[in-house]
């Protein structure tokens, strides 16, 4: 059977931090393939060529089989074929992650190390937390209503409140956030010139390899003293866990323990800021809908499940066939390699009535967000109690919300969402 190839077009966007940025070009093209081209493989002059996986259904078959998807054989994240190379060689094994975190892992450690902090993330155990992230929340929305009637809320608020939250969980010091948050930034935005390490445009492998080993060894070297501190002086926090967990009857390996702090740290918050700003965004630009959740008697989980999938903060992940397989009528062989993109499969006709249409009153919405299957976000409970706490505390008390300016989206084809959302308010 002959392999089916995009459109150049539609090959290149998908590779494309800018187009990522852009957003409405990227969901024009990704929308052609879903319609024509729904499993094919995308060619790109820097990458090795993949399957793009377009649909809700392929998506979710590949995810529920870790047995014959790998993610540790190849990056989880799309790596050019330079990067990779580099990457290879600068690893143990040439295994080419540059950082071994769960999303790295399969069978048998992922479940072995996921079961180390899972119980901290489940809903019976967030509620021990829920009026500390109350708390939180209330001092955020006072530090929003300071700003006189206007503001950037993805800067200073939506990046800011789950940073706290999960610093709050994890052990990290208040004085110490603004260093989290400026190296998750670095990590999963150095394609962005706005965001990164340099401030400038990336132009080649070498220079983005070299910018994120400067990035992790910063993480590591912070991460390396609180482990020291913890098992000197045991806290009830996820960092003594970490620091004082076993596997197998012994202690975690330095680069494992590095990877399991830099993902509880990194994805703790820059996505569920993602989410809550493209919650935001959309309130502003409907003021009906406002003055809907507004009130306190609203129930705000379909909002926040719609905003999840509105935004789609992380936009893919990367999968390595393990062996030959059939999926979507196409036959994958093994070692090939596919991009999951979820930025489509939440967009996917099939599944969502008028998916273009932001709209909270979904009936049974399916995003796939958070992922599915054995990998699905370990976090994913206190991303929901985070937004459903937030919404409750800040929409009672402002009595009007607008767009203030252009919202700007981060050119990175990783974990997006807003980088910018000028709004004003006024105060109830």
């Amino acid at each position: 059977m002959t392999k089916p190839i995009l459109p150049q077009e539609v090959a290149s966007a998908v590779v494309d931090p800018v187009a990522y940025g852009q957003w409405e070009t990227l969901h024009e093209q990704l929308s052609w393939a879903r319609a024509n081209a729904p499993l094919a493989v995308a060619e790109n002059h820097d990458h090795d060529p993949f399957w793009l996986v377009t649909r809700h259904a392929d998506i979710m078959a590949i995810s529920r089989d870790p047995q014959r998807f790998a993610n540790g054989i190849r990056p989880t994240v799309l790596t050019n074929r330079d990067g990779e190379a580099l990457a290879r060689a600068a690893t143990p094994n040439n295994d080419g992650h540059l950082i071994r975190s769960l999303v790295q892992m399969d069978a048998p450690d992922h479940m072995k190390y996921r079961l180390l902090t899972q119980s901290w993330f489940m809903p019976k155990n967030l509620k021990i937390v829920e009026e500390r992230i109350r708390q939180i929340a209330r001092e955020t929305v006072d530090q929003m209503l300071a700003q006189g009637g206007a503001c950037d809320f993805a800067r200073d608020v939506a990046a800011h409140y789950p940073l706290r939250v999960i610093m709050d969980i994890l052990g990290v010091p208040p004085e110490d956030e603004s260093r989290m948050l400026m190296l998750t930034q670095q990590l999963f935005g150095p394609t962005d010139p706005e965001l990164n390490r340099s401030r400038e445009a990336i132009t080649s492998a070498e220079q983005a390899i070299a910018m994120l080993n400067y990035v992790i060894a910063d993480f590591e070297n912070y991460f390396g003293a609180l482990t020291a501190e913890r098992r000197a002086n045991p806290r009830e926090d996820i960092a003594t866990v970490i620091a004082s967990a076993t596997i197998n009857g012994e202690q975690i390996p330095d680069r494992e323990m590095s990877g399991y702090y830099m993902i509880v740290a990194t994805a703790g918050h820059d996505t569920t800021s993602a989410s809550t700003a493209g919650a935001i965004m959309e309130l502003a630009k409907n003021p009906a809908l406002f003055e809907r959740f507004r009130d306190a008697a609203t129930d705000k989980a379909g909002l926040i499940e719609e905003a999840i999938r509105w935004t789609t903060p992380v936009q893919h992940f990367m999968r390595s066939a393990k062996e030959d397989v059939a999926i979507g009528g196409q036959k994958i062989r093994e070692g090939d390699w596919l991009m999951l993109n979820y930025v489509s499969a939440n967009r996917d006709e099939d599944v969502f009535g008028d998916p273009f249409a932001f709209n909270p009153d979904r009936e049974k919405n399916q995003q796939i967000a958070f992922g599915f299957g054995a990998h699905v976000c370990l976090g994913q409970h206190l991303a929901r109690m985070e937004m459903r706490i937030l919404m409750e505390e800040l929409l009672p008390r402002v009595k009007s919300l607008a767009l203030a300016g252009e919202p700007a989206r981060v050119e990175s084809v990783f974990v997006g969402g807003l980088k910018r959302l000028p709004i004003r308010f006024e105060a109830a």
